[in-house]
């Protein structure tokens, strides 16, 4: 089993974003937010279209090193689609 994809960002207002995403199988894959100042993670908001760019950047540079399959690369440019964004 492949690990999840994780990344951190720093927010205008200085406090880190944990972004992480796992797939799920069957064409799904579910995406987790958790600020530095909140104790709980966010499973109900949606990725804002910079999370998508972020995403599909590590996706193909993943891909590129041979750590991540074709098929989740298009999974996400499909879901990413589907989601308007």
């Amino acid at each position: 089993m492949k690990a999840d994809i994780e990344w951190v960002e720093r927010l205008a207002d200085g406090v880190k974003r944990k972004i992480r995403i796992t797939f799920l199988g069957k064409g799904k894959m579910k995406w987790q937010t958790k600020r530095s100042d909140e104790e709980m993670w966010d499973y109900d908001t949606p990725p804002t279209s910079e999370d998508w760019d972020a995403l599909e950047a590590k996706m193909e540079a993943l891909y590129n090193r041979r750590r991540e399959s074709f098929k989740n690369v298009e999974l996400v440019r499909k879901l990413r689609k589907d989601s308007g964004a």
